[in-house]
């Protein structure tokens, strides 16, 4: 998985270290939602199940394959 050196920072937050790469990983092959934003960049919303139905949101670069983000979205409406 491609990242970003803001995505590894961020990453060793607490409340970041419990994101597993297979969920991310699972939200960019099967997202419940996509906005490709102006800058090109790309948000993805998965549920995660086993993190007790949490929406993981991920943020690509434009490539659609480095990740740039990855956290839980408490704020997520819709799907």
């Amino acid at each position: 998985m491609k990242t970003t050196q803001y995505f590894d920072f961020v990453r060793l937050r607490p409340d970041r270290q419990a994101i597993r790469d297979e969920w991310i990983l699972e939200v960019i092959k099967r997202p419940i939602r996509k906005i490709v934003q102006e800058d090109g960049r790309i948000r993805l919303w998965g549920r995660i199940s086993t993190a007790e139905d949490r929406v993981l949101r991920v943020v690509l670069l434009p490539d659609a394959e480095t990740v740039h983000n990855a956290f839980f979205d408490r704020s997520f409406k819709g799907a």
